[in-house]
């Protein structure tokens, strides 16, 4: 049992800290804020086989699920949310252009 739960950290710390590089790397925004979404999920993973189950779903609620909220909202509002490489910005503004283009 004790040699399972070692291989199941290893496979957890090594998805963490690849998720923790293509942070880095990744030139999408939205990408960037899944991957570090799934680094904290991966330390809230952790702390459960750790056997602190408090820490581990404080990561999971603060880390995962709060900041990722906050950060794709701010990724949203500055207008960095790209998909194919282009920037889309909200429906509203976007609806606002093309009525000015059709005035």
């Amino acid at each position: 049992m004790v040699d399972l739960e070692i291989w199941i950290a290893l496979l957890l710390g090594l998805m963490t800290l690849s998720a923790a590089i293509l942070v880095l790397l990744v030139k999408n925004h939205i990408a960037a804020v899944a991957a570090a979404s799934v680094v904290s999920l991966g330390l809230a993973l952790l702390f459960v086989l750790m056997r602190a189950p408090d820490v581990a779903m404080t990561e999971a609620a603060v880390g995962a699920g709060l900041s990722s909220l906050i950060l794709a909202l701010a990724v949203k509002r500055l207008g960095l949310w790209r998909i194919d490489g282009k920037t889309t910005r909200s429906s509203l503004l976007v609806t606002n252009t093309r009525r000015e283009k059709d005035a």
